[in-house]
């Protein structure tokens, strides 16, 4: 081993002096259930994680390599894998290379050598990202691809969770066994981020009231998050009286207990349904990443201290004390597969990488599948009606239509939500299938795409625009990653209804008017609908469940509050933003653009409360003589800038209405949209909300757009002054 690199000479060192240290506490391999050729299994998966993690810092060197974050001191986490079966779903933390390769055992026909290896040197033959990013993940062990470092994961792993028992609840299906397991794991640093803290809290929540939830979250305490250290007996502390919990502690240095603790942890969950939060502590070697110089942050003796424990080292002591294997024998396992990695790796670094843009984006949007949808044998109640009202018949059309669909969020149960628009649903359809969840919409959309990810498709209310921001990352970073990290083989189909928007006067200022829309708009792949009519939110709606179910999106619909339940256009009485339900098989698909009027001296582009201005100033401007024509764009992302060109390309000028701020605007889109397909710029306008927060009381809408405010503009482009 003359290429050894430094971080192995502590274990050639013990091989030639068969000096190897002794666990916490000596078991016997009866004790705990574990036989010689298991134990030898295990360690051969630990050797394998670890000479992966070397390699990879010699590909790094050679410029061949692109990830160093290693599994070097977890390795004791290949015994939790067999304590699991295969089906379990597990989302990973990114220690647990030797958890994976473990359960690779139980399934034939794997190769995780090589796989690794292919996403280390990010090449397009990657099994798992197709190159895209190193992760963990694998389809035939269901292990779904994780990229968070925050446990941002976790709260997806409590919905697929809660996923179990509502399948049984529903007769059947889903793609675990009813009686699986979801398995998470996370470090000791992110056990402390809001995310790791919403999931454990949603998990106890649920367990409290005695919901199922078969789920087992592994900490695994390194005590080291980079450079801060953990403070001793935190993790400890801090769940061993979590109610809802059933905690359980195990030396993650140590095969034999680790595999004790593991075992009694998926007996608990899968027998008693309920969580299970299993604390391994172990070490981490080899610093943060390739990167990393230790060093800098930590003492020479405490560096020393910790490679003295190395697993690998304990494990090997195991086989020697237990006469398993000779030392010769341990030597020749730990070269055969050394030498196997890198004969491996000498072939993927040829593999093909991706090259092209195309290549790139082709997994944001997910595969279509076949829909589940069933015909629909009721009748439309056609009384025209405000937006709320027409949402709630078609919410529950939809619930009826789609047996596999769910709703969640605060109290749109009981209550119905703060403005009736799920109204007796839950009557209808049960708690089952219109949950109240708590008060945190971290876990609401965690809960989403854990259940999503289980095969339902799940519906999500977040209360108020504002509301979102602060779980916005479960959007951005893991519902519409995930079919891009794992080449379309995962998805999570869900759609998003978030009340928002202004225009509420006098009522709640930034926290419940928010036009705040631009973080919705620059997540690849995520849809973004906004109706201005009851009638266009049936039709937005219905499509955004048809394209969750046949396409596998993830589609937001951002209802405007303030059209909920107004009546009226022009006068109080006149009943004109009152619709027929327009049916079950009314849908508006992605790009398809809404028009009143033909007139062609202005066209007015809009949409949401944009649409309701618009069609008043609209009024106005016809009683000077200007005729109008309004396109409504109904949805904000994934815009068709042909089909919008074309119908505007007619008219002397054009007015880009936007009721979201004036920097990050859809309007800045549209603007430019417009003059690249040859519209000159001294025709264009645009008229948007201010760079502001939206204030309380009479100052409620002065920061917005305002039927007044759109008419002035319009006079202007067109030349004319108002009388």
């Amino acid at each position: 081993m003359a290429d050894a690199l430094p971080q192995e000479q502590r274990f050639l060192d013990a091989l030639r002096h068969d000096d190897w240290p002794a666990p916490e506490q000596e078991r016997r391999l009866d004790e705990v259930g574990l036989d010689r050729e298991a134990l030898v299994e295990l360690f051969e998966s630990q050797l394998t994680s670890r000479h992966l993690d070397l390699h990879a810092r010699r590909l790094q060197a050679r410029g061949e390599g692109f990830y160093t974050i290693g599994s070097a001191g977890h390795e004791g986490n290949a015994a939790i894998a067999r304590a699991f079966r295969p089906d379990d779903p597990a989302f990973l933390h990114y220690r647990d290379a030797a958890f994976l390769i473990q359960r690779s055992h139980a399934v034939p026909d794997q190769t995780p050598i090589r796989d690794l290896l292919l996403s280390f040197v990010a090449s397009a033959d990657d099994p798992i990202s197709g190159g895209r990013h190193k992760v963990l993940g694998s389809k035939a062990l269901h292990i779904p691809p994780q990229t968070s470092t925050i446990a941002s994961h976790l709260p997806k792993a409590v919905g697929a969770a809660h996923s179990l028992g509502l399948w049984r609840r529903l007769g059947g299906g889903g793609e675990w066994p009813q009686d699986s397991v979801v398995v998470c794991s996370f470090g000791d640093a992110s056990f402390n981020h809001s995310s790791a803290q919403g999931a454990l809290n949603a998990a106890g929540w649920a367990a409290w009231q005695g919901m199922p939830m078969p789920l087992v979250m592994v900490c695994e305490d390194n005590g080291l998050g980079i450079s801060m250290p953990t403070p001793p007996g935190w993790i400890a502390a801090s769940m061993q009286g979590r109610p809802g919990f059933h905690y359980l502690e195990c030396d993650g240095l140590d095969l034999l207990d680790t595999w004790r603790a593991a075992r009694e942890a998926a007996h608990a969950a899968r027998i008693h349904r309920r969580p299970v939060f299993l604390h391994m502590r172990c070490v981490r070697l080899y610093g943060h990443a390739g990167s990393d110089a230790e060093q800098a942050y930590r003492s020479a003796a405490r560096i020393e201290a910790d490679e003295a424990r190395d697993p690998l080292l304990v494990s090997a002591g195991l086989l020697r004390r237990h006469g398993v294997l000779s030392v010769d024998e341990i030597a020749e396992r730990y070269r055969a597969i050394g030498d196997r990695v890198a004969r491996e790796a000498e072939e993927v670094i040829r593999r093909p990488k991706l090259s092209r843009a195309q290549e790139v984006m082709a997994s944001i949007v997910p595969p279509p599948r076949a829909g589940r949808r069933k015909d629909w044998q009721g009748e439309v109640d056609t009384t025209p009606a405000p937006m709320a009202r027409l949402i709630n018949q078609a919410l529950q059309r939809l619930m009826a239509r789609y047996p596999h669909l769910v709703m969640a969020g605060e109290d749109i149960g009981r209550k119905g939500g703060v403005y009736g628009v799920t109204q007796r649903l839950q009557a209808q359809f049960g708690p089952h299938r219109v949950i109240d969840t708590l008060l945190d919409e971290q876990s609401i959309l965690g809960l989403g795409i854990g259940l999503a990810q289980s095969g339902l498709v799940p519906i999500l209310e977040i209360q108020f625009l504002a509301y979102l921001h602060n779980a916005e990352d479960q959007l951005r970073g893991e519902a519409a990653t995930l079919s891009f990290f794992s080449n379309g083989q995962y998805t999570n189909p869900m759609v998003v209804r978030i009340a928002g928007l202004g225009y509420q006067k006098g009522f709640g200022g930034h926290f419940h008017n928010d036009n705040a829309i631009a973080v919705l708009r620059d997540i690849p792949g995520l849809l973004v609908a906004c109706p201005a009519s009851g009638q266009e939110a049936v039709g937005l709606l219905q499509e955004a469940v048809r394209l969750a179910d046949e396409e596998q999106r993830v589609v937001v619909v951002l209802e405007p509050i303030a059209r909920y339940h107004g009546r009226d256009l022009l006068e109080e009485g006149d009943d004109r933003w009152c619709f027929a339900d327009p049916g079950p098989e009314y849908r508006l698909a992605v790009g398809e653009l809404g028009q009143w009027g033909e007139g062609r001296d202005l066209a007015i582009v809009s949409y949401g409360n944009g649409i309701h201005l618009s069609r008043q100033a609209a009024v106005r401007l016809e009683a000077e003589g200007i005729a109008v024509r309004i396109i409504d764009l109904r949805w904000l992302t994934a815009i068709d800038h042909e089909a919008l060109h074309d119908r505007v390309a007619d008219c002397a000028r054009v007015l880009v209405v936007d009721e979201c701020r004036r920097s990050g605007s859809v309007s800045e889109e549209l603007i430019t949209g417009l003059v690249e397909r040859g519209i000159p710029g001294e025709r264009l306008a645009r008229l948007s909300a201010e760079d502001s927060f939206i204030p309380l009381g009479p100052a409620a809408t002065v920061t917005l757009p305002s039927v007044e405010g759109i008419v002035e503009r319009a006079l202007g482009l067109v030349g004319r002054q108002g009388r």
